[in-house]
């Protein structure tokens, strides 16, 4: 028992200083165990942080693990950061976004292709905020650039993985569930 609480006091430490999503599988090397063992390190944590009322929580995106706030702690984290609220997503980022989230890799050529417009500048846009990243060469022909979703979109959608996507019927449905602030655009 005292070797899981060492080992969960030690992942804490590991998200803590990360500040971002860190891998299941390197925090597992980091602390010398199996890969098998995080989820319940990342339980008990979880668990500690509700006896404590903390503001606390840990969050899972996909196959990595990080801290975070509660969602009653925004404003008074948005007052003392100062920061400031982006511009919300048009409509136009949102469907390319919608787009990405739901055919990734793709190509900005392909993004075209559906939208019948061109979508590079809101791909940019999209990169910059964060929400979408470069994942690679498409095996087409010319080898475009691959873009997809990052553990920021599925923060900032309210998602744990890809599968929590509604069905695409109802894409149009999806939206924040908090702020995409500077913070979230830096972090």
């Amino acid at each position: 028992m005292e070797e899981e609480k060492r080992l969960t006091a030690m992942a804490e430490a590991i998200l803590f200083a990360a500040g971002e999503p860190v891998e299941a599988s390197r925090i597992a090397q980091t602390l010398g165990i199996s890969e098998h063992v995080i989820p319940s390190l990342m339980q008990n944590l979880q668990e500690r942080y509700l006896q404590t009322e903390s503001a606390l929580k840990v969050i899972q995106l996909e196959k990595a693990w990080q801290l975070g706030t509660k969602e009653e702690y925004s404003p008074v984290i948005r007052t003392a950061m100062e920061t400031r609220r982006m511009q919300p997503l048009s409509g136009a980022a949102m469907e390319v976004l919608t787009i990405i989230a739901y055919h990734q890799p793709v190509s900005k050529g392909f993004i075209e292709r559906v939208r019948g417009i061109d979508s590079s500048s809101i791909v940019n846009s999209l990169a910059d905020k964060g929400l979408i990243e470069e994942a690679g060469r498409i095996d087409v022909p010319g080898h475009p650039i691959g873009y997809r979703t990052t553990a920021l979109f599925l923060r900032v959608f309210g998602l744990h993985s890809l599968k929590d996507l509604p069905d695409p019927g109802h894409a149009s449905d999806m939206e924040f569930t908090g702020d995409l602030t500077e913070q979230d655009v830096s972090a």
